[in-house]
């Protein structure tokens, strides 16, 4: 994990581009607007709060990499983030997802990371708690023993009174102990008593989809209500090393602290990507049909994207200072379709642009990610080395671009459906396989993919 200091904006860049290829405006763009939220935080206090955040809205058809930038940015920055579609959004009084839950999910994500944090930093004294209950188990402690004595006695020896039983136990305890850390009492069974979890079946019946707006967890509610049980279980000592420092981290966790870190984080740090906004823009002034709600979703995201005052189950969150970051493929409708408002509210735009040949080659080749490396590594379980030939990876692109332009266009998400068809045999054969290595050059190929080119109506074939 990175921290947003020591990323620049040219490193945010160069970390996209392991796994994007092309759309160099949209990262540089994105990188700034990352770069920002940590500039923001060194300012003085009275300018801190003046500084809104540059709200991004990425355009550009499906397939071209928008909603990969957010995945990746989410993992880079260790920032709270949340990825929502828009589309699954209603506006207040219909049966749906009320737009405020995007800030209480955003929230959630925030309590887990310094959730993450704090059990790092305490995994330590939880260790040594969970070993001390171990030594326990395996050596009860003695009860303390003291010589049936006179007060008067008491009064004389006020120096403090050593048992030859304390002595011997204390040095057992250190060889149990070294013994313990050294793995050699793994395989012995220990009684434990361990606490169960609240989350009987009866409570998955209830859904919180009804009670989000008030910030209600029933889970947590009943848990309260419910006495906490707990059960006795033969484990061996290195499952149970396990859950007691499970345990322990539990209870050495202070979750209002938490909280009062993890609020600020989600409203100064958070990001929220608005996946498909294009599918709540109204197309051309018609408010028939479903449509009668679309405009509704934009009117209840706009005070969220300009800031209010948000009740999570942890308390109010503002969003004066969280980032978004829009993006849709406008194929069917425009951003001037959007309410003006809402338009105004995302002031970056930046158009994806559309992926040639030489793209697809690329993205083939050179991400960390790449579909060739999963297909090596997938085929490698089995024995079997995979060999693509650099004149085969030309002609998947370019046989890509054409189905492309013939069908739909859905981008680089064609070159999963085409690698699929032309390993399809591969995949299946290669258990039985005798042959080692297989190599796929150029006109393997064009023989296999031909079928695809001479059918004008590719839609049977490929997605």
């Amino acid at each position: 994990m990175h921290t947003m200091e020591h990323l620049t904006p040219k490193q945010i860049v160069a970390e996209l581009d392991k796994y994007i290829i092309g759309q160099d405006e949209a990262k540089r763009k994105v990188a700034v607007a990352l770069r920002n939220r940590w500039r923001r935080q060194q300012l003085p206090d009275a300018l801190r709060d003046e500084v809104a955040p540059k709200n991004i809205i990425l355009i550009g058809p499906t397939g071209v990499g928008k909603t990969e930038i957010a995945r990746r940015l989410s993992r880079l920055a260790d920032a709270p983030f949340v990825k929502v579609e828009a589309s699954k959004f209603t506006e207040v009084g219909y049966v749906g997802r009320d737009c405020e839950s995007m800030i209480r999910e955003l929230t959630e994500a925030a309590v887990h990371i310094v959730r993450t944090e704090m059990q790092r930093s305490l995994e330590g004294k939880a260790k040594e708690n969970a070993e001390r209950r171990l030594l326990d188990l395996l050596l009860p402690p003695q009860p303390s023993r003291r010589s049936p004595r006179s007060e008067e006695d008491d009064e004389e020896n006020k120096g403090p009174v050593v048992e030859p039983g304390i002595e011997a136990e204390a040095r057992t305890r250190e060889i149990l102990l070294a013994k313990l850390r050294e793995g050699k009492l793994d395989d012995r069974e220990v009684e434990i008593e361990s606490s169960e979890s609240a989350s009987t079946p009866m409570m998955q019946v209830f859904s919180n989809t009804g009670l989000e707006e008030m910030g209600i967890n029933l889970q947590d509610m009943f848990g309260k209500l419910m006495p906490q049980k707990t059960r006795r279980r033969r484990v061996k000592v290195s499952d149970a090393r396990e859950i007691l420092e499970e345990e322990e981290l539990q209870n050495l966790i202070d979750m209002d602290a938490v909280v009062r870190e993890a609020i600020p984080r989600a409203e100064n740090a958070g990001i929220v990507f608005l996946d498909e906004i294009d599918k709540v823009a109204g197309r051309g002034g018609s408010s028939s049909g479903p449509d009668v709600s679309r405009e509704g979703v934009q009117r209840d995201i706009l005070p969220i994207v300009e800031g209010s005052n948000v009740t999570t189950k942890y308390g109010v969150v503002r969003t004066d200072h969280i980032l978004f970051i829009a993006s849709g493929a406008f194929h069917m409708s425009k951003v001037s379709d959007l309410i003006p408002e809402l338009q105004g509210r995302f002031p970056i735009r930046v158009e994806l642009d559309s992926l040639e040949r030489g793209d697809f080659a690329r993205i083939l080749r050179e991400p960390q990610n790449s579909l060739i490396k999963q297909y090596e590594a997938l085929l490698d379980t089995e024995g079997v080395t995979l060999e693509i030939t650099d004149d085969a990876i030309e002609a998947i692109a370019r046989i890509c671009q054409q189905v492309n332009e013939e069908s739909e266009n859905i981008g680089a998400r064609r070159l999963h459906t085409i690698m699929e068809y032309l390993l399809e045999e591969i995949s299946f054969d290669a258990p039985d396989c005798g042959e080692k290595t297989l190599r796929i050059d150029g006109p393997d190929v064009e023989q296999r993919l031909s079928r695809l080119i001479e059918i004008r109506d590719l839609s049977q074939y490929i997605l």
